[in-house]
């Protein structure tokens, strides 16, 4: 501290590169502090600091951190606490630029790992952003003293030291986390694909806010698929349990049934308590399922849903730089299946209906020789019973569904009831596919082509950047995932970035192909840790799921557009 202190008096006065002075370890009375990079300019993103702790210190028991979920979810509150001593201790701007700011990266409602809060058998280490103060281009040493010598003690103080204090919130997180994890294995061993705990609050306070709609009807289960379970920590609970197979979703509208379905797509991670949906939990191999018209698809073999195109165009190794609803639809199921998903989650607003059903009328109408495409209804049965892969489908309009139904959730003013009974009087036979079906594949054509992979501009310069959760810059070009519906977090976005240039640098000639070689890279990062992917120690980044990883590399396009 006192070398930290000398230093700064000996810029008083300065210009702003007079902070790289700074760059080192200091020890603090409880920490050490790191300043790991020095901004060059108040414009440029904060420096990067590290605070070190070592474990004597912390005083954080090995019962919070006994297993890898626990662990993610102790790692979770640290960074939560930092965030939130940094709202009541730091003033916040003061000066040119982003000068005085404090931050941590943390989630919304999800707890994900992450490496802004690691925590070993040595000690932990919370990495943070910190704006050195400036007045125009000049140091401003009287308040970086205050952030270095008042504002972040009293952070670590509160967030981080733990001696002799009540841990009590602690052990509620870790606790509820490793419920959900234990809740979503057990789904497995009874066949489920999903369960939803009575009175969890589905809906959400707005589209931007995820928090729970304090004012939501809680949600009950109806008896024919209400089910009880045990849970290590909360203990016994019911809720509703969907099995395996195909499932339906109806009602009429604005009565519950894309927010039952938001609450599955969600239902892959787990949740914070008290966010309504921490007993919600879907497989986590679930994949949300739409129509993605203008996206780019490439080497994908979209027979079993799209016959021979207009030309004599072949769809086993289909390849197009602007997809329709239809196509895209058809890609997207057959790269899920590639990514091993076991349950598509399907709503029919945000679907191409030529994609899910062909009435008769239309049947008569336009003849099977005139109609490339095979829609859902044909084949959702198949998908199921020879692929193992379960649907769970918002039908709001055809009925035509029914029929291949295994049960009917109708959501009625957001309470679900068990209709399947009388759907199936009203449904009729099963629909026979129109032409004979082309067998469904999990193995991929495509290879890692390092060409594809580039991440260097025509200046030369290497260039991953990510604009926005949605939007990746990946060398010359862009990767779209606005329609990548599951991802939650923009630090899900950065190491998917960086998972594929990973991927090209080290795995092109995988012998499984593309997903082999993203599997190999997905796995490297969950043994060594998410500090792989970059090449300086930053703390920003959060875990992604597989599938949102291979979507991404899905979306990159054949050439530079």
């Amino acid at each position: 501290m006192k070398r930290l202190q000398e230093r700064l008096q000996t810029i008083i006065g300065k210009g702003y590169k007079a902070y790289k002075q700074l760059q080192g370890s200091y020890q603090f009375e409880n920490f050490r502090l790191t300043f790991d990079h020095i901004q060059g300019d108040p414009y440029a993103l904060p420096s990067r600091i590290s605070i070190s702790i070592e474990e004597a210190d912390h005083g954080l028991p090995q019962a919070l951190r006994s297993t890898a979920i626990r662990q993610i979810a102790l790692e979770d509150f640290l960074a939560r606490a930092v965030s939130q001593a940094i709202g009541q201790y730091v003033k916040g701007q003061r000066g040119t630029g982003h000068s005085g700011q404090i931050r941590i990266a943390t989630s919304g409602q999800q707890v994900l790992r992450r490496n802004a809060v690691l925590l070993d058998d040595s000690g932990l280490e919370a990495r943070l952003l910190l704006a050195l103060p400036a007045d125009g281009r000049s140091v401003r040493v009287a308040d970086a003293q205050e952030m270095l010598f008042d504002e972040l003690p009293k952070i670590v103080e509160q967030a981080l030291l733990y001696r002799g204090q009540d841990l009590t919130a602690h052990f509620l997180q870790v606790d509820q986390v490793e419920d959900q994890a234990w809740l979503r294995d057990w789904l497995q061993e009874v066949g489920g694909v999903a369960f939803v705990a009575d009175n969890s609050l589905l809906p959400r306070r707005s589209g931007v806010d995820d928090r729970p709609l304090v004012q939501g009807v809680p949600f009950h289960s109806p008896a024919s698929l209400r089910c009880q379970v045990v849970l290590p920590h909360r203990g016994g609970i019911s809720g509703m349990l969907i099995p395996r197979g195909v499932t339906l979703i109806v009602g009429g509208g604005f009565h519950g049934k894309s927010t039952l379905l938001h609450a599955l797509e969600m239902g892959v991670y787990n949740h914070l308590p008290a966010d309504g949906r921490e007993l919600v939990v879907t497989s986590s191999k679930a994949v949300k399922i739409r129509a993605e018209d203008h996206r780019a698809i490439h080497q994908v073999n979209i027979s079993p849903f799209i016959g021979t195109l207009p030309g004599n165009r072949s769809t086993v190794c289909f390849s197009t730089e602007n997809a329709s609803g239809s196509t895209s639809q058809a890609a997207n199921i057959i790269e899920a299946l590639e990514s091993g998903a076991d349950c598509f989650l399907i709503d029919e607003d945000t679907s191409a209906t030529n994609f899910m059903i062909r009435d008769p009328r239309m049947q008569q109408l336009v003849r099977p020789e005139q109609e490339p495409i095979t829609p859902l209804l044909y084949r959702v049965r198949e998908l199921y019973e020879q692929q193992g892969v379960s649907s769970i489908i918002v039908a709001g309009g055809s009925g035509d569904y029914l029929a291949v139904a295994d049960r009917v959730i109708l959501m009625d003013n957001y309470c679900p009831r068990d209709v399947s009974a009388q759907a199936a009087r009203l449904a009729g036979e099963a629909p026979s596919l129109p032409r004979p079906g082309i067998a469904f594949s999990r193995k991929s054509r495509r290879l890692l082509d390092s060409a594809r992979f580039n991440t260097h501009c025509a200046d030369g310069k290497h260039r991953i950047l990510v604009r926005s959760m949605r939007q990746i810059d990946f060398g010359p070009q862009q990767i779209d995932l606005s329609r990548v519906e599951q991802l939650v977090d923009v630090g899900q976005t950065e190491a998917v970035a960086r998972l594929l240039d990973y991927a090209a640098q080290r795995y092109e000639n995988h012998p499984a192909g593309l997903v082999g070689a993203l599997r190999q890279a997905f796995e490297d990062v969950e043994e060594q840790g998410l500090d792989i992917l970059h090449p300086w120690k930053v703390g920003h980044l959060a875990m992604p799921r597989f599938y949102e990883l291979v979507a991404a590399a899905n979306r990159l396009r054949t050439e530079a557009s």
